[in-house]
């Protein structure tokens, strides 16, 4: 692949600093609420296995990025690529902080935002680097007008990508259902115990949920599957070498295999009535509590 030409004559891109390593969120600090606490004592009993696979998969994408911090890749599809990974990373990295803290109503939101982040790096690559140079050719230059450097917004969604890739697909199209203030995923969220008879909202609630852990975190799980994904096969932009293909390949398996288990969370698309809902399985705050479902 013959790189991009260069948006302005003699622009060049920097190295791109990375963490050395990831860490799962640490104990809250002892003047957290009690539920808080407990939320996070629980998540680590409960989920461990989750918060370990995705740690697994945090340090991989950071192995990779270490692997190809050499300056010869530094390129502007290097460059377009990682700048959109590391937002993806990083919204990755605070939802799972917010799992470990009962904070299940916040996830959805960076879980869906990762996901189009993580689209759009796979797009931008593959199909449409003509639109990140076509940005950088129009701006970063003064704006007289407001004397201010003119950025330019950039516009872009990865569209064609979401649609393309069926599970992308479904943790998008899930998460954004929940993550917007629809009132079925606003009593879920936010007044699991609600009936027909009770209506039992709570307000800022951080009480363990094992369903909203189990959900949000196999969500958390999919999008490293699906982020590594995207950068093994960036072979012209990376270094991407036997071993890391033989790691990821790993990896996906071992997801595959947790999100498969019996008994876990999950949220699934089904036809009710001629209209597409989702279906929630194994619906229940405690791991010892009688599982349900619920349809949304």
């Amino acid at each position: 692949m013959a790189p991009p030409p260069l948006p302005t004559p003699g622009q060049r891109v920097s190295a791109i600093s990375f963490p050395d390593a990831y860490t799962l969120p640490a104990r809250p600090d002892a003047s957290a609420p009690a539920a808080v606490q407990d939320a996070y004592r629980q998540t680590q009993f409960v989920c461990g296995s989750d918060l370990r696979r995705f740690a697994e998969g945090m340090d991989l994408q950071l192995r990779i990025l270490n692997d190809s911090s050499h300056s010869r890749y530094r390129t502007h599809t290097y460059a377009a690529v990682v700048s959109l990974w590391s937002r993806a990373y990083a919204g990755l990295a605070d939802a799972c902080m917010l799992v470990t803290r009962g904070s299940y109503a916040s996830v959805p939101a960076l879980v869906r935002s990762a996901c189009e982040l993580v689209a759009a790096g796979y797009q931008v690559e593959h199909d449409e680097m003509a639109e990140y140079v076509g940005w950088l050719l129009g701006h970063l230059k003064p704006d007289e007008e407001h004397k201010a450097l003119d950025v330019g917004l950039g516009h872009y969604f990865a569209g064609s990508t979401l649609a393309a890739d069926a599970q992308l697909r479904l943790v998008y199209r899930a998460a954004s259902d929940l993550a917007r203030p629809n009132f079925g995923a606003t009593l879920v969220e936010v007044g699991p115990e609600s009936n027909n008879l009770r209506l039992a909202y709570t307000f800022a609630d951080a009480s363990f949920h094992v369903a909203w852990a189990e959900i949000a975190l196999g969500w958390l799980l999919r999008l490293c599957e699906r982020q590594l994904a995207v950068a093994v096969h960036l072979v012209d932009v990376l270094n991407i070498t036997p071993e890391t293909h033989d790691a990821y390949r790993s990896y996906a398996t071992q997801v595959e295999a947790a999100l498969a288990g019996a008994g876990r969370a999950s949220i699934e698309e089904v036809d009710a009535g001629g209209f597409k809902r989702w279906l929630v399985h194994n619906f229940r705050r405690q791991p010892s509590g009688a599982p349900k479902k619920v349809l949304l």
